[in-house]
């Protein structure tokens, strides 16, 4: 053994001093009684109170027979201790003794002769409680049996980690006979492992006393050199019951099925994660455009090298007839995404064109069939009935190109289009399983697909309706010059109830509306129709502002749910005074020339719609080059700040260098509302100017805010 080597256990226990002591003598509760010639006890030791339940006490002194043996078993009682004590010989077995609580228990002796120095004979006896000697004799031979069926391979290790005991079932693992492991490492055993990982992890067991559970190995061993295998293996420190570390423990379970099939599921695995990616990116808006980009890009690197989303322009023209086709179909190119730059993504249909391709090619097969077209390896022939024509088939070749998939796209059982992937780099062909992950990806963005198509069209034709309910260019006012604008919601692309309106008047005056119909589509989009038509028609009949909101709070009330707000107001260019009402609409801003911009404090009166509630009518000046701004809440309102911090946001802004009339209504746009709002704005810009001027007492001007 070398110097390195450490001691074994015996060396160390005859050079370091006593070991720690065992626990098995505590644990069977040994005793020991010492007789003197006439069988009086004259020594008791502790554990003797506990199997014959006297104290030391109440037994030295007395005659064993008398306090330990009942009558019945005294005459062989006294005879065995006459021919111990005469002959020396020894005596073992099992013997019924009298308990201080007076049952009667069978008890394990030894009995023996003693001599001391002075040469007076004594007896001792050794004994221990036979059903506890059973009970441990039960748990050794259970525990070697344990140990030797179980059919998980388990070893018993050293603190120097050499092996000290290995089961059948490990042996059948390892391929070598148990009786060769003793007494060696693992290393000299398993020589094909990562031994060394294997034995740091055993010192680390030995050290902290933490378990390692479950710790995946891979390798070969004698058992079957050629293959690898993968087991489960477990660490767990071994302690005697006075805490002496005995060694560390291992089992090994082969899991090399597991592993086989995790290998394989891993790829499922990867594929389970592109369409949960699929899930979280693909739709995240009504815009087909955007749902067909999110796909494409999806599908790389992860499934293809190249993805296209081409979908039948007379689907999205809604002009596709049911029942099977056979001729050309004519596909719009909405995405095509690489995994890396390739010439291949220049053949791909440029995005945003139109092409037609005949009866004979895949892509109108896939969408004819509504079934998977999979040419796992391509050839020349093949190239040219994928690419739009023969240059792009040579650039495909090129680009290294050898394996096609088209799935169709197809919601609610109508056939949108196609998802077309290629592999060029990647060197694994296209299989079923990727036709099903595919399909699966297609299945997905196809509803996405049509829902954004479908709100589209109706986006447009709420949009459409909408603004032919809005004016047109501003007509020509006495007295003012005046600038409007109409913005959908950015964020979601739809229209409102939004509006506002420009109404001559008798006597050169103009009315200005602003008005906000809760709610977007068509509906609203049709309210908000309504209530412009009967504001026309109201301000005709040259009403004062309040009767005007208070004859549309009838109407409104007769619109089912709809609910509106709205600031309706009358300028008079002779005298350049303005008559304002509100009905639950955020308050004008008025730009004195001059002056720093200001909220009109005006009664803010209830929305239209909701009944009993009066409206007042306010008066105040709009000299030659104030502005009064008219706006609905999509401009200030946001989900982040409070109205009254964005309002203060409103007339920061307009307080500065004045910005001609006709760019201001973009420019307020542009620097208050932010991309993701999801309201649509009605603006609305009046400047007064001096035509029409009649000069007025003193006394008249400045009644109101």
């Amino acid at each position: 053994m070398g110097a390195h080597e450490p001691l074994p256990d015996e060396a160390r226990d005859r050079t370091e001093g006593p070991s720690p002591p065992g626990g098995l003598l505590d644990l069977l509760s040994v005793a020991a009684v010492v007789l003197d010639t006439r069988g009086r006890i004259v020594f008791w030791s502790p554990q003797a109170d506990e199997v014959f339940g006297y104290t030391a006490e109440e037994a030295l002194g007395r005659p064993a027979a008398h306090l330990l043996v009942r009558e019945e078993h005294k005459d062989l009682v006294t005879k065995l201790f006459a021919e111990v004590m005469a002959t020396g010989a020894s005596w073992a077995g099992a013997f019924p003794i009298r308990h201080k609580d007076g049952s009667t228990r069978l008890v394990e002796f030894r009995n023996m002769r003693l001599l001391d120095d002075l040469g007076d004979v004594y007896a001792l006896g050794i004994a221990a409680d036979q059903r506890m000697l059973h009970r441990v004799e039960t748990d050794l031979a259970l525990s070697q049996r344990l140990v030797a069926q179980a059919p998980i391979g388990i070893a018993l290790l050293d603190t120097d980690l050499r092996y000290l005991l290995v089961n059948p079932a490990l042996e059948r693992i390892n391929g070598v006979p148990a009786a060769e492991h003793i007494g060696r490492r693992i290393h000299e055993i398993l020589p094909f492992l990562d031994v060394g990982t294997l034995e740091s992890a055993l010192r680390q067991v030995l050290v902290t006393g933490t378990p390692l559970i479950d710790q995946y190995s891979v390798g070969r061993t004698p058992a079957d050199p050629d293959h690898d295998h993968a087991w489960s293996v477990s660490f767990y420190r071994l302690e005697g019951p006075s805490g002496r570390v005995i060694g560390v423990a291992s089992s090994v379970v082969d899991v090399s099925e597991r592993h086989r099939a995790a290998t394989e599921a891993d790829r499922a695995r990867r594929r389970l994660a592109l369409i949960a990616d699929a899930s979280a990116r693909v739709g995240t808006t009504l815009d087909v455009e955007q749902t067909a980009h999110e796909l494409a890009q999806v599908a790389v690197p992860g499934l293809a090298d190249l993805a296209a989303v081409d979908v039948l322009d007379a689907v999205l023209s809604f002009r596709r007839s049911s029942g099977p086709h056979d001729g050309p179909e004519v596909f719009r190119a909405l995405a095509v995404a690489s995994a890396y730059p390739t010439e291949a993504a220049a053949a791909a249909d440029t995005v945003g064109d139109l092409a037609s391709y005949g009866a004979d090619r895949l892509i109108t097969q896939c969408v004819h069939t509504g079934q998977p077209v999979l040419v796992a390896r391509v050839g020349a022939e093949d190239l040219l009935r994928i690419a739009r024509d023969s240059d792009a088939a040579t650039t495909f070749s090129r680009a290294g190109v050898h394996s096609y998939l088209a799935v169709p796209l197809i919601a609610h059982n109508e056939v949108l289009g196609t998802f077309d992937l290629l592999r060029a780099r990647n060197p694994l062909p296209f299989d079923e399983d990727d036709v099903i992950l595919a399909g699966e990806l297609a299945a997905r963005a196809a509803v996405a697909i049509d829902n954004a198509r479908w709100h589209q069209s109706v986006r447009n034709a709420a949009e459409t309706l909408q603004r032919s309910l809005l004016p047109g260019h501003p007509p020509e006012a006495h007295g003012l010059e005046i600038a409007s604008l109409y913005q959908p919601a950015q964020a979601t692309h739809e229209v409102g109830g939004d509006w506002y309106d420009v109404i001559p008047l008798a006597g050169d005056k103009t009315a200005l509306v602003v008005g906000d119909v809760m709610g977007n589509g068509i509906d609203a989009a049709a309210t908000m129709g309504r209530l412009r038509t009967a504001t026309c028609a109201f301000a005709d009949l040259d009403l004062a502002p309040d009767q005007v909101l208070r004859h549309l709070d009838k109407i409104t009330r007769g619109l089912e749910h709809y609910i509106a707000t709205c600031v309706y107001a009358v300028y008079d260019p002779h005298d350049h005074r303005c008559h304002i009402a509100n009905a639950g609409h955020l308050p004008p801003v008025l730009a004195a020339a001059g002056q720093r911009p200001r909220l009109l404090d005006l009664p803010t009166g209830a929305p239209l719609g909701v009944g009993g509630v009066a409206f007042h009518t306010t008066v105040f000046d709009l000299n030659p080059g104030d502005r009064l701004l008219l706006y609905t809440d999509g401009l200030v309102e946001t989900r982040q700040h409070p109205i009254d911090e964005r309002l203060d946001t409103l007339l920061h802004t307009l307080d500065g260098p004045r910005r001609p009339l006709d760019g201001t209504c973009q420019w307020l746009l542009n620097s208050l509302r932010h991309p993701d709002d999801h309201d649509d704005v009605a603006l609305l810009i009046a400047q007064a100017t001096a035509g029409g001027h009649v000069d007025q007492p003193e006394g008249r001007r400045g009644s109101g805010a």
